[in-house]
């Protein structure tokens, strides 16, 4: 039998290339997804978050300080209170909901107020945590879609002022102070959060329009 021909110059070249591009193909796959432990942060793309998500930080987000973590503390509500004003509300069955009292006197853009109603979410949502007599109502309101409504308020004055209302019918309500890092003065009252059974928490801000 005739021996087999080696193959060409060519050839091998052309096996060469291919492969070449193969292995380039799937190591450059290999890093997009971390599997030489790498990570990619070209664009603005934020990777390793705790839900795998990849979150691209635009430099004219809301609060214009993506990458300062501990904005948020800064502008929580610094009252921390003690919790003997809340009304645990036991005996009621009606829908718990969440009204975001929001300063229109300020000028806040958007991103701003869905920054500011976001703290004022999560700190009367920690307030309420922190309390175990404010257990059941929490889980009312988590378990009925966590409603929530913004309103508009003019001033800081009437925000204390509904706030101190609020308190009185055994309700939380939490103010949010600004860092004063971007649009406002540090320090300044933007929303305010008021949770509890519809009818009481409509009694404080039932008459505030829509924003």
């Amino acid at each position: 039998m005739a021996e087999k021909a080696a193959p060409s110059i060519a050839a091998v070249a052309v096996s060469s290339l291919i492969l070449g591009l193969l292995a380039g193909y799937f190591i450059g796959q290999g890093a997009s997804i971390g599997v030489f432990g790498g990570q990619s942060n070209s664009g603005g793309v934020k990777q390793s978050w705790p839900n795998s998500y990849d979150v691209k930080v635009h430099a004219d987000s809301s609060d214009e300080q993506a990458d300062d973590e501990d904005e948020q503390e800064e502008e929580d509500d610094e009252d921390e209170g003690d919790g003997k004003e809340l009304n645990d509300f036991r005996e009621s069955t009606e829908e718990v909901k969440l009204v975001l009292a929001v300063r229109t006197d300020l000028g806040m853009g958007k991103g701003k107020i869905a920054a500011q109603c976001s703290h004022a979410t999560l700190a009367c949502y920690k307030y309420l945590l922190s309390h175990p007599s404010s257990a059941p109502l929490l889980k009312r309101w988590e378990w009925g879609g966590q409603p929530k409504i913004a309103v508009q308020a003019k001033s800081e004055e009437e925000l204390e002022t509904l706030q101190a209302q609020a308190m009185s019918l055994g309700l939380c309500a939490r103010i949010i102070h600004d860092a004063g890092r971007t649009q406002i003065a540090a320090g300044s009252a933007t929303v305010l959060g008021v949770l509890g059974p519809k009818s009481v928490v409509d009694q404080v801000t039932g008459q505030l329009r829509l924003l």
